[in-house]
């Protein structure tokens, strides 16, 4: 691993830009180009790219159009679904646990920058770790930004902006998201 992906890995102020990172991502939309653009009948093939691409799958379930940046930091538990037009940055690791479903144009962003305008202006970035638990279900348009974790069982509402943690069992919403309210496993609606 070289200074600049390290850096990103730890959470310290990394150059995106670089050469070596700027090749891993351009690894990473080849392989998005490729899988978006595969029939949706061939799931064998499907889930070959998304193996070099990810890793591991879990025979994942992503429509097209899915993006990230790099693939490799983005751990998937078993029964994964995402629906059309997600984004995944993951410049550091992203969790997503069992049974999880996005709905469409979910975007989930491990990657910020300096509140320093000088920093931003040499190209530097920040990314810190996203970890969304079992059972959990994000709905359309939803962001979820650099450094939440969201609590098992939880529902994050269509459109709402997570910018903190999310407690288990908990139905959130809004811009920034707030809990609106907490339910047990049995609640039904």
């Amino acid at each position: 691993m070289h200074q600049q992906q390290q850096q990103m890995s730890s959470g310290q102020l990394y150059l995106p830009l670089c050469k070596e990172l700027s090749e891993q991502r351009k690894r990473a939309k080849a392989l998005c180009y490729e899988y978006n653009r595969s029939h949706p009948d061939h799931k064998g093939k499907r889930q070959q790219i998304l193996s070099k691409l990810l890793g591991c799958t879990n025979k994942a379930v992503i429509e097209a159009d899915f993006h990230c940046d790099y693939g490799y930091n983005i751990l998937l538990g078993k029964n994964f679904y995402a629906n059309h037009h997600c984004t995944i940055l993951d410049g550091a690791t992203v969790t997503i646990g069992d049974n999880v479903m996005l709905g469409p144009m979910v975007n989930i962003s491990t990657s910020s920058h300096p509140l320093s305008p000088q920093l931003r202006a040499q190209g530097f970035a920040t990314a810190k770790p996203i970890i969304i638990q079992d059972n959990v279900w994000i709905g359309m348009g939803a962001q979820i930004l650099a450094g939440v974790t969201i609590g098992e069982n939880s529902v994050i509402a269509a459109g709402a902006v997570v910018n903190r943690d999310i407690a288990a069992n908990t139905l959130a919403a809004g811009v920034p998201a707030i809990a609106i309210r907490h339910f047990s496993c049995e609640t039904t609606v």
